[in-house]
């Protein structure tokens, strides 16, 4: 009896195995966060007030704030203020349509920084999803 035919098809179905979890782990590792897109700026002093009091152009909205400050040069992040915890957000234009609003994020966190799978306004019950 060879067996070499039963060795090449179970090393053939470990192989099968492994690379069909390897796609699970990454779909499986999908968080979800809730907060405020907001400026790194402005995310040091978890608010927009001390920006908006010295710079008058600004307003009063967080959301003119948040992009000006960006046009400035700052980035992109998420403010959860429930964990008091700011998170870098890798793709600066998905968080740009929601800047200075509060959003759900789905994506994966890798050291501090979300990597967006789905973002949408947190009161918007699925819509506008990007």
């Amino acid at each position: 009896m060879k067996i070499a035919p039963y060795v090449s098809l179970l090393m053939s179905l470990i192989i099968f195995v492994g690379v069909s979890r390897a796609g699970q782990s990454e779909q499986s590792g999908l968080q979800t966060f809730s907060g405020e897109v907001m400026d790194d700026i402005c995310a040091k002093d978890r608010t927009h007030a001390k920006m908006m009091a010295q710079m008058k152009s600004m307003g009063n909205d967080p959301v003119v704030c948040s992009r000006k400050c960006h046009q400035l040069g700052a980035k992109y992040v998420l403010l959860d203020r429930e964990k008091d915890t700011v998170y870098g957000l890798a793709d600066q234009q998905k968080a740009e349509e929601f800047a200075g609003q509060k959003v759900r994020v789905s994506g994966t966190l890798d050291k501090k920084k979300i990597k967006i799978a789905k973002i949408e306004r947190a009161d918007s019950g699925g819509q506008q999803a990007k």
